[in-house]
């Protein structure tokens, strides 16, 4: 059934003289005087909806346009309720993160990416530490090593103001995965 703009006009709404008339069943009915088309919608004891105002002269259909919404707002539910929602996490680190905290951290971000979830990584520079860019380059490119078998560079590093920072997000292997329901 094709899609029907929120604003369709119905019944007594049409302001024109003539339409294209579709009956229930998807058969054409022809050219019909407005009166002629609502009589018609009457008999079946359903609405007269405007599908398409802009063709000449304008197309019609007769249906039930209560159940028609209510059909289309529950397609719009499923629709939205199959969609994969992808969360973007953020880790940040310092330059100067000692091993075990990176390790820590790297942790995270393998979890996070076999959830099926985006990672910003952050080096976060402060004072002089901005003198030094690569250490923060550094760490990086050891997370983006580190996490190549289950993780792919989305955005490149890169400085934004005092922060080095990229965006990894998981092979397409592991949002399928993601994405499939888990048992209860």
């Amino acid at each position: 059934m094709k899609r029907i703009a929120k604003d369709a006009r119905i019944n007594h709404e049409i302001r024109v003289k003539e339409v294209r008339v579709i009956d229930p069943e998807g058969k054409q009915l022809g050219i019909l005087p407005i009166s002629e088309a609502l009589r018609i919608a009457r008999h079946y004891e359903l609405d007269l909806v405007e599908v398409s105002p802009k063709s000449e002269p304008p197309v019609c259909r007769i249906m039930d346009y209560g159940k028609f919404k209510y059909q289309q707002s529950k397609k719009a539910h499923d629709a939205k309720k199959k969609q994969a929602v992808v969360h973007i996490k953020e880790v940040k680190l310092r330059p100067k993160t000692e091993e075990h905290d990176f390790q820590f951290k790297l942790r995270h971000i393998e979890r996070f990416l076999q959830d099926g979830d985006k990672i910003k990584v952050t080096v976060v520079f402060r004072g002089r530490e901005i003198t030094h860019p690569d250490l923060g380059r550094n760490m990086i490119l050891r997370i983006i090593e580190a996490v190549k078998e289950i993780g792919k560079v989305e955005q490149p590093p890169r400085f934004e103001g005092r922060n080095f920072i990229t965006i990894l997000a998981p092979l397409q292997s592991s949002a399928v995965q993601a994405t499939t329901p888990k048992p209860a």
